[in-house]
C-alpha cells in the first residue's frame, strides 16, 4: 500500500453482523459495558443475611445447605414411616438405592465382612453428596450446596478420619504407619523416595482431592449453567432482533448442560462414595 494512503474499512457483510454482534457482544460484556452479565467467582460469595463477618454468618448458601439437609431427612423419614411389605414407587426407588450402595460400593470394595461397618457411612455420603449436588439444577436454589470448599472439607474430614481409625484399630499405629509408608517387596534404599510420597498421599492428597474434586464439579457445572440462561436473557429480551435467534441456541445448550449437571451430580456422589471405600480398604490391608 503506498504511504501516506490510508485503507477504509470495508463494510459489514449483512450475513455477518448477527456473527460479529455475539463477539462484540460477549466482549463488551466483561467490560460492564452491556446488559449481559457473565458469571463469575463471585456468584459463589452473595452477601450474608445474618451474621455478617463471623464464623456463623448465614447467607445463600448455607439456607440452600439446609434446605437440601432438610429434604433429605424427610425423604427418609416419611419412607420408614410409610414401609410396607409390598414397596411402592418412592419405597422401592429408595430400596434401589440403598441396596446399589451396599452392594455395588461397600461389599464390592471391601467384602461383606468389612462392609457392614461401613455402610451407613458410605450411604450417608453418597445420599448427602447427591442432594447437596442436585441443588444447583432446583429452580429457586439455583446453587449447589457443594459448591463451596467448607462443606466438602467437612465430608472429607469426615472420610479422612475415618479410614486412619480403622487402619490404626485393625493394624496398630505402628503396623499402620508401616503398611502405609514402607510398601512391603520395595529395596529399602527407594524407601528414601518411596516414604515422603507415600505420607503425601496418605495423609495429605486424599483428602485434599477428595474435597477439591468434588467442589471443582460443581462450580464449573454452575458457571456453565448461568452462562447459558443469562445469555438466554439477554438475547432475547435486550439484544437486537437480529440476534434473537441466538437466545433459541443458548437456551437448548442450557437444558443440555442441565442434563449434564444433573449427570455430573450423580457421579460426583458415586465417586466420593467409592474412592471412601477404595480408601477404607487400603487402611484395612496390611499389604497395599
Amino acid at each position: 500500500m503506498p504511504a501516506g494512503r490510508r485503507r477504509h474499512p470495508r463494510p459489514h457483510d449483512p450475513g455477518e453482523l448477527p456473527l460479529n454482534s455475539v463477539a462484540t457482544a460477549l466482549l463488551l460484556s466483561a467490560d460492564g459495558e452491556s446488559g449481559f452479565h457473565a458469571p463469575t467467582i463471585a456468584d459463589f460469595f452473595p452477601d450474608p443475611v445474618l451474621f455478617a463477618g463471623t464464623w456463623f454468618e448465614f447467607g445463600r448458601i448455607q439456607f440452600v445447605r439446609m434446605v437440601a439437609a432438610l429434604l433429605l431427612a424427610l425423604l427418609f423419614v416419611v419412607v420408614a414411616r410409610r414401609a410396607t411389605l409390598v414397596p411402592g414407587r418412592l419405597q422401592s426407588g429408595v430400596e434401589m438405592l440403598l441396596d446399589f450402595i451396599r452392594t455395588g460400593i461397600a461389599e464390592d470394595i471391601l467384602g461383606k465382612r468389612d462392609a457392614q461397618r461401613f455402610v451407613p457411612l458410605l450411604t450417608t455420603l453418597f445420599v448427602s453428596v447427591l442432594g447437596f449436588n442436585l441443588t444447583g439444577v432446583i429452580p429457586g436454589l439455583n446453587i449447589a450446596g457443594t459448591s463451596r470448599i467448607g462443606l466438602p472439607i467437612v465430608l472429607a474430614l469426615w472420610v479422612y478420619v475415618t479410614y486412619l481409625w480403622a487402619g490404626v484399630r485393625k493394624q496398630g499405629l505402628g503396623g499402620f504407619l508401616r503398611s502405609s509408608l514402607f510398601p512391603p517387596g520395595v529395596p529399602p534404599f527407594l524407601y528414601v523416595l518411596l516414604t515422603p510420597v507415600e505420607f503425601l498421599q496418605v495423609f495429605v492428597l486424599r483428602p485434599a482431592t477428595l474435597a477439591l474434586r468434588l467442589m471443582a464439579n460443581m462450580v464449573a457445572g454452575h458457571l456453565m449453567l448461568v452462562l447459558c440462561f443469562s445469555a438466554t436473557a439477554y438475547f432475547l429480551l435486550e439484544a437486537a432482533p437480529a440476534m434473537k435467534a441466538f437466545g433459541v441456541l443458548t437456551f437448548a445448550s442450557g437444558l443440555v448442560m442441565t442434563l449434564f449437571e444433573v449427570f455430573v451430580a450423580v457421579l460426583q456422589a458415586y465417586i466420593f462414595a467409592i474412592l471412601t471405600a477404595v480408601y477404607i480398604s487400603m487402611s484395612l490391608s496390611e499389604e497395599h
